[in-house]
């Protein structure tokens, strides 16, 4: 009993510390804080850890479990629903995998609440998706006191966990450890209202090959024990270091976050530098010297951008890691502060996919992290939103992702990432608002990352570069340190749209998105044909006057052209005449009809036509037949010259690039 009361003292006390700190600097909610301990043993490929969670309840409902995603099961064994919709282990792991037996679990060793009450024996594994038993990635914990409407639960959980070898962003390799999903993670307890919720629940989904993460922000305490040799990064600020007996305790502390990852590599290189007030530190293999200046000045550039753009970095760390080729598995990620790049060596500096993929995983420090989206549910609210800016970023600083000296071929983010979605087989194949985990035949990265950032780049023609950019600013303001879906972003679009546009835009930007995102239809718009006649004037009998010759008029030629609409996705469309005389008029179609005229009566004739001649289209699959020319040129050539370069770009792309 006297163990029992200290303990509630004790609880309570944290309590009103931790209450205290969210009412004075909270950037969120702080529902799921944690505590944790961790020693890293090298020797047999293991962690063993405590961790103090403090929890509290969002809602007005009465929580009688809590539910944990235990990340490291689905490394178990082939029969996990990861390993069964990777298609089987061995495409999944590097050699000797199998021969070593480096399969990763966690077991949970220990559960206790503040009361006292030992929960170890009331926890069970639960399939929420799909009914795998074999599955044993999400773990439902009962508790012998309910949490209360807006109470607080503190549980210690006694934990150790078996170290995969290198599989897909976690694991070891050699003496390379990069630590991400390792510790069971509360799940998201979602309020009626909340999302989709219409029912207070837990979202807690079984880890899928085609998802990432959905988790609630807290306040992150970790201390590391690794041995003395060893070089880490991770999530937030190192606050402490001892060292004793061969090994050093490091300690990191981050707040309003809403993961926690984190390193460690004895042949690290630590580069230092700043950007205004944050401290940017790049982990690096010892031979990539010549990757330090790229991936800090993409770092800069990246923060920057977003700064102007979006809105402020509230961080005071950012550290980027360059993974040793044994570690390329982990290449490509992002955790809040704490990003992987993948140098790959040192290409040469035309082809920028050390910046490429630098920004993108910096991007989602912004979205997925502090915008923090349901990564299982939308992915293409953090998939997108992040591919849009890279290439916005990229093709501001860079001008080209891809800038060849030799053969002179230049190719910018933004095209090479509307290659990648029109060279899927089959574009129609499914919509991009659904589960990560329900996408099939490989569509899921064309659908997730490709098409919303065509999207935003089309919905940006549509409403303006400054709009777009009032849209995705009110939209990060109004939803950081949140969990928004899409319907949230679309109430932010029509909102200002019609603000700034009017209804009949806003109507369009709303079409636009049931179309691209929740639809599956395509957009092909066309130049049918161009034809000039003759205007005759007026012949023959009005009223009492018989007209034998026409009078002579400015009004020579009446000029038809046609339009066509080849897809289902409808938009307005611009379309710039030129006359024989070299001049020109910038005419607009609401693009709904199937096929449309236009008619001009003018004393030239029109020579040309280009449909969408300021590229704020990006969604229409077709540029070959956007354009017709009535003279002969030496251009039209280049257009299939310039389709066949593109491919050529993607299948380099699609080697170089891992975002």
């Amino acid at each position: 009993m006297k163990e029992r009361y200290i303990l509630k003292v004790l609880f309570f006390c944290s309590t009103l510390l931790i209450g205290h700190i969210a009412n004075a600097q909270a950037l969120s909610n702080r529902v799921a804080n944690y505590k944790i301990d961790v020693e890293l043993d090298t020797e047999n490929r293991m962690t063993r850890a405590t961790t103090e969670l403090l929890w509290r309840n969002p809602s007005a409902d009465t929580i009688r479990d809590l539910q944990f995603h235990i990340y490291y099961n689905a490394f178990k064994n082939n029969q996990s629903t990861f390993i069964q919709e990777s298609g089987g282990i061995k495409g999944q792991v590097g050699s000797g995998f199998l021969e070593a037996c480096a399969w990763g679990e966690t077991t949970i060793l220990h559960i206790q609440d503040q009361y006292g009450n030992d929960l170890t024996a009331n926890q069970r594994y639960i399939q929420p998706d799909d009914d795998n038993e074999a599955d044993e990635t999400v773990l439902q914990v009962l508790l012998e006191q309910p949490v209360l409407p807006y109470d607080s639960i503190k549980v210690i959980l006694k934990w150790e966990a078996k170290i995969p070898k290198l599989i897909i962003r976690t694991g070891y390799n050699q003496d390379y450890y990069f630590m991400a999903q390792w510790f069971p993670k509360v799940g998201v307890y979602e309020p009626a209202g909340m999302r989709f919720a219409t029912e207070g629940q837990w979202n807690c989904h079984q880890y899928h090959r085609s998802t990432e993460y959905y988790s609630d922000f807290g306040i992150y305490e970790v201390n590391i024990t690794t041995p003395e040799n060893y070089i880490v990064g991770a999530s937030g600020s190192r606050i402490a270091e001892t060292k004793a007996n061969g090994t050093q305790t490091l300690t990191y502390y981050i707040e309003d976050v809403i993961d926690f990852t984190w390193t460690a590599y004895p042949h690290f290189v630590e580069v230092l530098d700043e950007w205004e007030d944050v401290s940017l530190r790049l982990l690096r293999h010892g031979d990539r010297a010549c990757l330090s200046d790229r991936y800090m000045t993409a770092a800069k550039n990246t923060l920057s951008y977003l700064d102007k753009h979006v809105g402020k970095y509230p961080y005071s760390t950012l550290t980027i890691v360059d993974p040793p080729y044994h570690g390329l598995r982990s290449s490509g990620m992002e955790y809040p502060t704490l990003v992987t790049g993948a140098g790959l060596y040192c290409f040469p500096e035309g082809i920028r996919t050390t910046e490429s993929i630098a920004a993108h995983e910096i991007i989602h420090q912004y979205f997925m992290q502090m915008v923090a989206t349901n990564e299982q549910e939308e992915a293409w609210l953090d998939e997108g939103f992040t591919s849009y800016y890279q290439s916005r970023i990229i093709d501001h600083y860079y001008g080209y992702i891809l800038d060849d000296p030799i053969t002179g071929f230049k190719a910018s983010d933004a095209a090479w990432r509307r290659m990648r979605f029109f060279n899927l087989p089959n574009i129609k194949v499914d919509t991009a608002a659904k589960p990560g985990w329900e996408f099939k035949h490989g569509s899921y990265h064309s659908l997730v990352y490709s098409k919303p950032a065509l999207f935003l780049r089309t919905l940006e023609g549509l409403v303006g570069i400054e709009t777009m950019d009032l849209i995705m600013q009110t939209y990060f303001e109004r939803w950081k340190f949140k969990h928004p879906c899409g319907r949230d972003f679309m109430e932010v679009v029509l909102e200002l749209t019609a603000e700034k546009h009017g209804q009949v835009m806003a109507q369009d930007a709303n079409r636009l998105f049931q179309q691209v995102i929740h639809g599956t239809g395509s957009c092909d718009y066309a130049i049918a044909s161009i034809r000039n006649k003759s205007f005759e004037g007026k012949l023959g009998r009005f009223g009492e006057e018989c007209i034998t010759e026409a009078a002579t008029d400015t009004l020579r030629y009446e000029n038809n052209v046609i339009l066509s609409r080849l897809g289902e996705v409808v938009l307005p469309v611009e379309f710039l005449i030129t006359y024989e005389d070299g001049s020109t008029k910038l005419a607009q179609w609401n693009g709904q009809e199937r096929t449309y005229t236009f008619k001009d009566f003018s004393a030239k004739k029109i020579i040309s036509v280009q449909l969408d001649p300021n590229h704020k289209v990006p969604i229409d699959k077709n540029s070959i037949n956007n354009s017709l020319n009535l003279k002969p040129s030496g251009t039209g050539i280049w257009k299939y010259v310039s389709a066949a370069m593109l491919l050529v770009q993607q299948a380099m792309e699609a080697i170089t690039i891992l975002v």
